[in-house]
């Protein structure tokens, strides 16, 4: 199947902000909020569509993918891209991932060179698993309250 890249719109962000994913996962769920909609429309998230139609996922990128407890421990102070990914619940753990994550990294390589890092939840093992895969290893830790979350940067000169 086909996937494009489109600039989130707030209709796509309405239908992502009511995902709802089971536990442990339901860490990732949000709330439909005007604060959230204009997050997600600020122009640093897309959308990921199958066929034009159907959302397979999303990402964002810069300030919109960090965690903002990380400051406090300038867990950002390397000049790298952030990024920020999610893929629709009944997706998740069918073995999609790894194309999603391609995808996304291709995706973002069209437009940066430079290093790129991600912040994952420490308990998510099935996306550290994907994100090693790609290459990218810890850089350090945080907490945000009982939260563990862990930095992964790749290098620029990783292929995707």
């Amino acid at each position: 199947m086909e996937w494009t890249n489109r600039s989130m719109t707030e209709k796509h962000a309405v239908e992502i902000l009511s995902w709802k994913y089971s536990k442990p996962y339901d860490f990732y769920n949000n709330v439909l909020s005007g604060d959230a909609l204009l997050e997600m429309t600020n122009g640093s998230y897309h959308v990921i569509l199958a066929g034009n139609h159907h959302i397979i996922g999303f990402y964002c990128t810069g300030k919109s993918a960090q965690v903002p407890a990380g400051d406090l421990v300038h867990a950002y102070r390397e000049n790298c891209l952030d990024i920020g990914l999610g893929m629709r619940p009944d997706l998740t753990g069918k073995g999609l991932g790894t194309d999603f994550f391609h995808f996304v990294l291709a995706e973002i390589k069209q437009c940066y060179k430079g290093g790129i890092r991600l912040t994952v939840a420490e308990f998510n093992k099935r996306a550290i698993r994907l994100y090693e895969k790609f290459h990218f290893v810890k850089q350090g830790e945080f907490l945000k309250g009982d939260t563990k979350f862990i930095t992964m940067k790749m290098e620029n000169e990783v292929g995707v």
